[in-house]
C-alpha cells in the first residue's frame, strides 16, 4: 500500500449499520443471523477491516446486548440506537453523530444484511476516496448500491435527510450529479437477506 493510499484509509472510518430486527424474519435480528457459520455482524465488520478501515463503529439496536454478548467485534466501536424501529434512517443519524469530535474525514456505510457483499466492494468504495467533499457508491450494473461513502462536509445533510427506512436515499438522490460511480458487479451481490425465502441465500450455519 503507498504512503497516500494509506493515509487515505485512515481517513475513512467503516460504519456498520446493524440495528435492524428482521420483521419479515420472525423478529430475528439481522446482525445474529450467520451465513457459513459466521455472524452476519462478524462478517461484515471483518470485511471493513480487511478493505483497509482501522476504525469501525457498528450500529447496534435489535438484539443489542445478545450481539454484545456472542459476536466477536473486538476493537470496533459499539453505538446504541435505541430509536432502531424507526428505521435505517435513525441508525445512519445514530453512526454519523458517534463519528463526530473523531479524525474521520468520511464514512464507509455497509449494511449488515447484504453479506454477498465483502472487503473486495469495500476497498474499492474506499479507494475512490479524496477529501470531506467525496460522495462514492457501488454499483452493479450501472446500478447505484452499497457501500456508500459519504465525505464529512455532507454529514450535516445526510443526518437531517436520513428518516424511515429511506437512510441516505433522498439525500444522494438531491446529489446525484456528485456521485462517483464504482462499478462493483464483478466482486460482489447486493441481495439483502429480509424474508423469510431470502434465508436460503445463508450458506449453513443457521440464525443464532
Amino acid at each position: 500500500m503507498t504512503p497516500d493510499r494509506a493515509l487515505r484509509h485512515l481517513q475513512v472510518a467503516g460504519l456498520l449499520l446493524a440495528a435492524g430486527g428482521g420483521r419479515r424474519l420472525g423478529g430475528r435480528p439481522k446482525a445474529l443471523l450467520r451465513h457459513g457459520g459466521v455472524l452476519l455482524v462478524e462478517r461484515a465488520a471483518r470485511g471493513l477491516r480487511e478493505a483497509g478501515c482501522d476504525r469501525v463503529h457498528v450500529v447496534l439496536g435489535a438484539g443489542a446486548e445478545e450481539v454484545r454478548v456472542h459476536a466477536e467485534l473486538s476493537g470496533c466501536v459499539l453505538v446504541d440506537n435505541p430509536g432502531w424501529g424507526e428505521g435505517m434512517g435513525s441508525s445512519l443519524r445514530a453512526g454519523l453523530h458517534s463519528l463526530g469530535g473523531t479524525d474521520a474525514r468520511a464514512a464507509l456505510v455497509s449494511l449488515v444484511d447484504q453479506p454477498g457483499i465483502g472487503p473486495e466492494a469495500y476497498a474499492r468504495v474506499l479507494d475512490a476516496f479524496t477529501d470531506e467533499t467525496a460522495l462514492v457508491s457501488a454499483a452493479y450494473d450501472g446500478r447505484r448500491g452499497h457501500p456508500v461513502l459519504l465525505g464529512a462536509a455532507h454529514w450535516p445533510g445526510v443526518v437531517e435527510a436520513a428518516r424511515g427506512d429511506q437512510g441516505a436515499r433522498a439525500y444522494l438522490k438531491q446529489h446525484s450529479a456528485e456521485i462517483r460511480l464504482v462499478e462493483c458487479g464483478d466482486v460482489a451481490d447486493p441481495y439483502d437477506i429480509d424474508t423469510g425465502a431470502d434465508l436460503g441465500r445463508l450458506r449453513p450455519g443457521g440464525a443464532h
